[in-house]
């Protein structure tokens, strides 16, 4: 099986590079045809409910100026050693009202931070964590500060419900920073969050992240996150090597070594892997498909190698690509 996955991510690499990088799209003529008055039908709708509710709750402004609300419709086939193969269907939206006030938002999202289980089962971020779930969909307000992070800590000030019942009431502080470090390429920068929730408790997260470009197409970074909560009660910790790199203009890949532990008391490792993340827009920045193996060395296997491999096709709903 390990042959296999080596080869097939060889070969679809190998495809997608070769094709001109000059056209928009893999897809044939037939398949646009059919896919495009979808797309555009369900994107207008996404846009023209968040400028209405932005309308209703906040200025004449909602229809002029910038939405980043979205819909992301996915399709992950997964296949771990010993696990077997696992096939979801994965759904994520953000309604965003940005003229509520100058720095008050109303914020509607299905796949909030609190709601991804330890890091361990985030795969420290080995794709995007879409949901099947709508029970884990928040409502809130958010007050933003005035700060940009390049000069000082912008934070974030959260309330709201998680709709579902019973109701689960949230508070959330988060912080963001961005520091150049003197004249050298290299950046660092930190994002923290604090939240609690009646029925899930506390929580509190931090990542860390330096990296600089080595070139036009080449970036390397180093990430450190630790996490607490309340449900779980206890410390965990992941760090990863990263090297990121545009392959063209519709493709790029991220290699990575990972680290996943956890424990304050007695700390240990429970994970290593290497992952390479391998992402292509194969049809006009709204069709992606990704395509990652991954080689482990858990503890539960007393670090032996355990291979496993993932395959995403997503498609995004998000106005400002039809604007373009």
């Amino acid at each position: 099986m390990s042959r296999c996955i080596l080869a097939l991510m060889l070969l679809l690499t190998a495809s997608a590079t070769s094709a001109d990088e000059a056209d928009d799209s893999d897809l044939a003529p037939w398949a646009i045809d059919t896919i495009t008055p979808i797309h555009d039908r369900v994107t207008r709708w996404v846009d023209n409910t968040a400028r209405n509710i932005d309308g209703f709750f906040g200025t004449i402004d909602s229809h002029t100026i910038d939405n980043e609300s979205y819909l992301r419709l996915s399709t992950d086939v997964d296949w771990r050693e010993s696990d077997g193969l696992e096939i979801d269907q994965g759904i994520r939206f953000k309604l965003d009202v940005p003229t509520t006030e100058e720095r008050l938002r109303l914020i509607i999202e299905s796949d909030p931070e609190e709601s991804r289980g330890t890091l361990e089962e985030q795969g420290a971020e080995r794709l995007r964590n879409d949901t099947n779930d709508l029970g884990s969909t928040v409502a809130g307000l958010s007050r933003i500060g005035s700060r940009d992070k390049r000069e000082g800590w912008q934070t974030r000030l959260g309330a709201g419900v998680k709709l579902h019942w019973p109701v689960n009431p949230y508070l959330r502080y988060s912080a963001e920073r961005l520091w150049q470090l003197g004249d050298s390429p290299w950046q660092l920068s930190s994002y923290n969050r604090a939240s609690w929730f009646e029925h899930d408790g506390y929580s509190a997260r931090s990542r860390w992240d330096v990296g600089r470009p080595l070139d036009s197409t080449r970036h390397l970074r180093f990430v450190s996150q630790l996490q607490w909560q309340e449900d779980y009660d206890k410390l965990e910790f992941s760090q990863s090597a990263q090297l990121n790199k545009v392959l063209g203009k519709r493709s790029a890949i991220r290699y990575a070594a990972v680290m996943v532990g956890g424990s304050a008391s007695s700390p240990r490792v429970n994970d290593y892997y290497l992952q390479a993340n391998y992402r292509r827009d194969i049809h006009r920045q709204y069709l992606f498909w990704d395509l990652v193996p991954e080689l482990h060395f858990p503890r539960e296997a007393d670090f032996k190698p355990r291979w496993a491999l993932s395959l995403r096709l997503e498609m995004l709903f998000r106005a400002e690509l039809t604007r373009d």
